[in-house]
């Protein structure tokens, strides 16, 4: 470990990575002579943090188009060079910062099989036929479902509602009830979120007469399930540039399709057309909940969809911010908010038992409902916590006693976990051991697995390969997740194919864990000042983290154990030496006290350290009030003289 022998008093910018949402908390970088960025040290000195991470600068701050920035925009110093180490330069600047969706917005006629799936759900409209929108039970799917069928309602069609049961059917369109659907009276069913892989459901549906419309984004194969059109941006015979749109992004634009060609057929005349934009929350909500990269298309979306949720127009929305706002104070609805108040709790009922309760939650304009809506989804968000919880420290046992995972996955499997929370599982224990994970769930000889991976190991492309190779009944994802149905036989050898295939990936690209930093700043930098700077960068999601920013050289005056695992903490300058320059920065660690991080907070006593993490406003405490949310820490040294 480098010892520190000057603590940064102001501002310094270096260069760096957010849930799992929105915000990635493990990054993998290249490694090679001891180096992330060109040829730059370990940031800080730090080669390995208490979470077994090396230190990074995010990128190198072009100085001469930092000044640009601030000269020509009038933009902070802090804000330019920010930008500019995430590629942002002047021609860009005006853009990123000010997204408006016509500048981004393509023709939806581009994907490929749209103006087929536009002709029909046009005819399916304009003939009167019911039209059951077939949706996933995550929010990306449970937004895409409540988008269509808003828009269905506006626009005088029947439209229902088809979510499938996590326990009993498994994700996505399954045959018998593709047919239930069928007998009772379904022309059309639009598979939102879900379908891509789906070919023995979608022929058998087929052959039965049904027809049927994919509306994805996930992981494709060569061969597309029989529908009368697979939309997806990441077909592999798709040449569009948006294959980083979450399916609700993909619905969006059937959307608008549909109403323009409803337009162009004089529906309209006697009747009022829908105004699009009002049904934008929607799209945020699920484009931040299924991680996509908030950049191009995607950062207009949730950019003008958070003005909408603001105004509070969907009932659902409002009833859930209501439910996570700081008592006596109004919601502020960001992105934040939705990917970790909102999601949650609309995702909770998928995992427990109440598939449709989350669309239904979103498509309803009865407020009183809503609101009755909201209060049992966040009991199911309690108990899916409670049930976590349990999973998790099984889950946490099991691989400590067993050893169970490799350099390049942490694998767990066990009789008896509940399948709902496992994805959730998944992606603690990839925070936890700085890896990607994988959590099965047993029951009967069949295993229902779900995993989180991290930047650089693409876990569904893996997924794919072992259904591929046989080890599957059922499997598929993309980069960051994936899920699948598994044999219990056949759980040895598809740990052994994934941990081979992502060790092979690592391997090729030499990859290391890493955090990334994007500044170093001194403790009496963090105020509500530097942070309203920072609101020009957001929404904060994949490929445009939160800023994470290390304090070096600082000592935690005050620990204490707060709620489940989680650990308070005051910091201060420990160069000030008792002279009150620097200040003090309150902080908090979310589920560290039992992880080596929250070991080395507890023994450093006093002793000084570098700390990483997010800075926040301090919603409970009001005003100017900033806390840290403390992500790693390493040891450090005062070097004298």
């Amino acid at each position: 470990m480098t010892g520190f022998a000057v603590v940064i008093p102001t501002v310094r910018i270096g260069a760096g990575d957010g849930a799992e949402a929105a915000l990635v908390q493990t990054g993998w970088g290249l490694s090679g002579a001891g180096c992330a960025v060109g040829d730059e040290a370990a940031f800080l000195g730090v080669e390995r943090s208490a979470s077994g991470r090396r230190w990074r600068l995010r990128g190198i701050a072009d100085d001469a188009s930092a000044a640009a920035l601030t000269a020509q925009l009038a933009l902070p110093e802090i804000l330019a060079r920010l930008l500019t180490q995430r590629g942002v330069g002047l021609e860009e600047a005006a853009r990123f910062l000010s997204p408006r969706l016509r500048d981004q917005l393509p023709d939806p006629a581009h994907l490929k099989d749209m103006d087929r799936a536009v002709d029909r759900l046009v005819g399916a409209i304009r003939d009167r036929e019911k039209i059951v929108v077939f949706g996933d039970y995550d929010v990306d799917g449970a937004t895409s479902a409540a988008l269509l069928l808003r828009f269905l309602a506006a626009v005088g069609a029947a439209g229902d509602l088809y979510v499938p049961d996590r326990l009993r059917e498994g994700y996505g369109p399954n045959a018998a009830a593709l047919l239930r659907l069928k007998e009772r009276g379904a022309g059309l069913v639009v598979c939102v979120d879900c379908g891509t892989t789906a070919h023995d459901a979608l022929g058998a549906a087929k052959a039965a007469g049904l027809d049927l419309i994919v509306i994805d984004h996930h992981v494709a194969e060569p061969l597309l399930p029989t529908a009368v059109a697979v939309v997806n941006p990441n077909r592999l015979d798709e040449a569009s540039t948006h294959g980083h749109l979450a399916a609700v992004g993909v619905a969006f634009l059937l959307v608008v399709g549909a109403n323009r060609a409803l337009r162009d057929a004089g529906w309209y005349a006697s009747r009022p057309e829908p105004d699009l934009m009002q049904w934008l929350d929607l799209v945020a909500l699920g484009t931040v909940c299924d991680v996509v990269p908030l950049t191009g298309l995607n950062r207009a979306l949730v950019s003008q969809g958070l003005k909408i949720a603001q105004r509070g127009a969907n009932p659902g929305i409002a009833a859930l911010a209501a439910l996570g706002a700081a008592p006596g104070r109004p919601p502020a609805i960001d992105a934040y908010q939705l990917g970790f108040i909102l999601g949650p709790r609309v995702n909770a009922g998928g995992r427990v038992g109440a598939a449709e309760l989350g669309a239904r939650l979103l498509s309803t304009d009865d407020a009183a409902l809503a609101a009755e809506w909201a209060q049992n989804l966040d009991a199911y968000n309690k108990e899916r916590r409670e049930i976590e919880r349990a999973t998790l420290d099984a889950a946490i046992e099991l691989v400590e006693r067993q050893n169970n995972s490799s350099a390049a996955l942490v694998f767990a499997a066990a009789e008896g976990w509940h399948p709902g929370v496992i994805g959730i599982v998944a992606a603690r224990l990839k925070e936890r051991y700085g890896r990607p994970a994988v959590v099965v769930a047993l029951g009967d000889g069949v295993g229902k697995g779900s995993g989180r991976s991290v930047p650089g190991l693409a876990l569904g492309a893996a997924v794919i390969a072992a259904r591929q190779q046989g080890l599957l009944m059922a499997g598929g994802g993309h980069a960051m997740a994936a899920g699948f149905t598994v044999a219990a036989d056949r759980l040895v050898e598809l740990q052994a194919f994934l941990a081979a295939r992502l060790q092979a990936g690592i391997d090729a690209a030499g990859l290391v864990p890493e955090l990334a930093i994007d500044a170093a700043l001194g403790v009496e930098a963090a105020q509500g000042g530097l942070l309203a700077q920072l609101d020009a960068l957001a929404p904060f999601g994949s490929a445009n983290p939160e800023p994470r920013f290390a304090f070096p050289m600082v000592r935690a005056t005050y620990v204490e154990p707060v709620g489940t695992g989680h650990l308070r903490l005051r910091l201060t300058d420990a160069l000030a030496n008792g002279s009150g320059v620097g200040g003090t920065l309150g902080a908090i660690a979310f589920r560290a006290a039992d992880t080596p991080l929250g070991r080395l907070i507890a023994e450093a006593k006093g002793r000084a350290l570098h700390v990483a993490g997010h800075l926040r406003r301090d919603t409970w405490r009001g005003g100017d009030a900033v806390q840290l949310v403390l992500d790693d820490a390493a040891t450090a040294e005062i070097v004298h003289g």
